[in-house]
């Protein structure tokens, strides 16, 4: 597995994770929350830089900025007691869309058919785990079966929604981006 995308030192890396974290968070409140009884779902943009961070950085420094940029959201948000499954989910969100990405020869940039699959993947993983996560909270809080229903419901419309989003955005903004990124040498050392 590549691990060091830029494969320059370990603090430039670090530091370009904390900056798309920071776009990572900047994402995540651009958006529209919905208030469901007994749980929370919103639609918004912090998927978006959290596959772009996969994409770009790769597994390891792509989940770590999606992971960190949606658990300081969570904790500035209003949404504290979900800020480590939020860490952990958008984590492998990012680390799903850069492993499959950043599998493409170490000299050759991921082709675009790559990054559609390594962005779906991506975004399905999450998906998959957060309704999974939703659900096991719905029912150990005790709710009944119908409220089950309608909270699973409304989680798998918004989440849907969020995962076409995030890849009909993260995919063709990464494929800008990342020829002046190469021609700069900013990102990648090709």
């Amino acid at each position: 597995m590549k691990i060091n995308v830029t494969e320059k030192k370990p603090i430039i890396n670090l530091a370009f994770t904390g900056m798309l974290a920071a776009v990572v968070l900047v994402g995540y409140y651009l958006s529209i929350k919905f208030p469901l009884m007994g749980t929370k779902a919103q639609i918004g943009f912090g998927n978006v830089f959290g596959i772009l961070s996969g994409l770009l950085l790769g597994p390891v420094y792509g989940g770590l900025s999606a992971g960190i940029g949606g658990f300081i959201y969570d904790l500035t948000s209003g949404w504290a007691d979900s800020a480590v499954i939020t860490l952990v989910t958008k984590f492998i969100m990012g680390f799903m869309a850069g492993l499959i990405a950043w599998q493409s020869k170490k000299t050759q940039l991921p082709s675009a058919k790559r990054v559609i699959v390594a962005a779906i993947t991506g975004s399905v993983t999450y998906c998959l785990l957060y309704l999974g996560h939703g659900y096991i909270e719905a029912v150990l809080m005790g709710n009944a079966q119908e409220a089950i229903q309608y909270i699973m419901g409304v989680k798998v419309a918004v989440t849907f929604v969020n995962a076409v989003i995030a890849d009909v955005i993260a995919v063709p903004l990464y494929l800008a981006i990342r020829k002046p990124l190469v021609s700069a040498r900013i990102l990648y050392s090709h």
